[in-house]
């Protein structure tokens, strides 16, 4: 993980009754530099409904012939007693025929709904004036861990008056939540199913 660089010291101002080194009383308190925490509200409620199916068919005929003996008929039934060259076979002597049919359907839906809240950092200033976040949060329940990162481009001006930041505001965003532990491997299929779906071919 990127480590946030620590933003310059201010020497303290003389004859004054608020020390330089902290916030002006009405200075924006939106995060806009190296070091400033913005939270990021992930709230995604996403459905998706998939449906393919496939019909295939085919079919063909092929057939290999040649004339009496490749022509060679006459001199072949000179040489065998009683046999002219009549009686040797010719024409279409193999016949290859071949057919083929397969369908398959699929279907997929799929519904999913989160809804967090993470403390992210500013760890780079671009030089347009946007910034790049990155936030990490570990939550441990009952020997389940359960683990969200995110990162990204914000542009301060889409930051809130209470310095939030919505989900859908943050450019290249990258959001993974997961977990592990005892109610993840419930969860996952066994070995042995997997390995039953790879060698059954049906």
């Amino acid at each position: 993980p990127a480590v946030a660089l620590e933003p310059p010291r201010r020497g303290s101002a003389k004859a004054s009754l608020f020390s330089a080194r902290s916030e002006a009383l009405f200075a924006d308190q939106r995060a806009d530099d190296i070091g400033d925490i913005v939270t990021v509200v992930i709230s995604i409620d996403d459905r998706a409904q998939l449906r393919n199916s496939t019909d295939r068919e085919r079919e063909g005929a092929s057939s290999i012939g040649f004339p009496t003996f490749f022509g060679y008929g006459a001199k072949i039934a000179a040489i065998l007693p009683g046999i002219s060259a009549a009686d040797l076979p010719s024409g279409d002597v193999v016949e290859i025929g071949s057919a083929s049919e397969a369908s398959g359907s699929g279907a997929i839906s799929r519904n999913e709904r989160i809804e967090l809240k993470v403390a992210a950092l500013v760890i780079d200033k671009l030089p347009n004036g946007t910034v790049v976040v990155a936030g990490r949060q570990e939550i441990m329940v009952n020997q389940e861990l359960r683990e969200l990162r995110m990162a990204g481009i914000v542009r301060p001006a889409d930051i809130r008056d209470d310095n939030t930041i919505s989900y859908d505001k943050i450019a290249e965003a990258r959001i993974a939540y997961g977990g592990r532990g005892t109610l993840s491997r419930a969860q996952e299929r066994s070995y042995g199913e997997d390995a039953m779906d790879v060698i059954l071919p049906y």
